[in-house]
């Protein structure tokens, strides 16, 4: 198997200020401990290019895109919500997190790799059409997504996102595109404190309860994902992998495991190489303790690679 990782320096330089979950540290962990592995040499390694203003209007609003580019400061923060902010290097950080997702595509869908892991930030998957929140600029996958329909013309992707958190932005986007299909676990209620009731039969919505442990969260994906997916025989596969459902992870009260992101990465690779030829591209989005969320990346680039555990 051949694996793209995916990442730029740029990515490094976006802060959101003091203290902030969603800091530079989460890369700088991600690629220790793939180094510390012997991972990371095994790798085709890739520097994200800057997403264009058409690739980004896919999804989002013209109107929308402009504002977050006037938006852009030269010193400084400027608080977006009350979550979100951009420093000065913030704009090329997103815009290089979005354009990560269109060059794995391409790469995927080239046949130079069978997969990707965009190690990169702003996460992406709160990011609405019109709407900045939740650490989110850019919907990144859902660039990615509709790069995938567009430019290489495929009918039928899927998106599966185990971040603790409800892809709010990637269900408002897709959510009446008969071409895509999300499946999501959450805690809920939790923020964004969406999900529970609006999925239909493409938005395949999973809660998941605060105190939910891995068995609780397998059952929730045998139950609610895998026969969707077998359903729609998904061409293609993103994964919004986020890793804030860890038991480590202050972020959330869900109590997932090391072996419960292995046990995971192991069905939505079964599940590529079922329906999808093993085509899957997948884009960072939560995981702020930083040992969990270096050794759960590291285990699910190690299973898409094909390595043993």
């Amino acid at each position: 198997m051949k694996t793209a990782y995916i990442s730029h320096p740029d990515c490094l330089k976006h802060d959101m200020g003091v203290g902030h979950p969603e800091c530079q540290q989460r890369l700088t962990a991600i690629q220790n401990e793939l180094h510390a592995a012997g991972l990371l040499a095994q790798l085709r390694c890739y520097e994200a290019p800057l997403a264009t203003t058409d690739q980004l209007a896919r999804v989002h609003t013209l109107g929308y895109i402009e504002s977050i580019r006037q938006a852009a400061p030269a010193a400084g923060l400027v608080a977006l919500d009350a979550d979100t902010a951009m420093n000065p290097f913030t704009l090329n950080a997103a815009l290089r997190a979005a354009g990560a997702a269109v060059l794995a595509v391409d790469l995927v869908l080239m046949g130079t790799v069978n997969n990707a892991f965009c190690a990169t930030r702003p996460p992406g998957h709160h990011a609405e059409s019109d709407r900045a929140m939740g650490f989110c600029l850019f919907n990144n996958v859902a660039v990615g997504v509709a790069h995938v329909i567009q430019h290489h013309h495929l009918q039928r992707v899927a998106i599966l996102d185990f971040d603790v958190h409800h892809g709010n932005g990637s269900e408002e986007i897709f959510h009446d595109n008969p071409q895509v299909m999300l499946c999501s676990t959450f805690q809920h209620p939790f923020y964004p404190y969406s999900g529970a009731n609006s999925g239909n039969d493409r938005m395949i919505n999973a809660p998941l309860r605060r105190d939910a442990d891995g068995t609780v969260f397998r059952q929730a994906v045998n139950d609610h994902w895998l026969p969707a997916l077998d359903r729609f025989k998904p061409e293609i596969i993103f994964v919004s992998a986020g890793f804030d459902a860890h038991r480590d992870d202050d972020m959330s009260q869900v109590h997932l495991s090391d072996d419960d992101y292995v046990w995971i990465t192991q069905q939505i690779k079964a599940i590529a190489d079922q329906y999808s030829r093993g085509r899957i591209v997948s884009v960072l989005e939560g995981g702020y303790e930083l040992h969990s969320l270096a050794r759960c990346v590291t285990a699910y680039i190690r299973v898409l690679h094909a390595q043993e555990i």
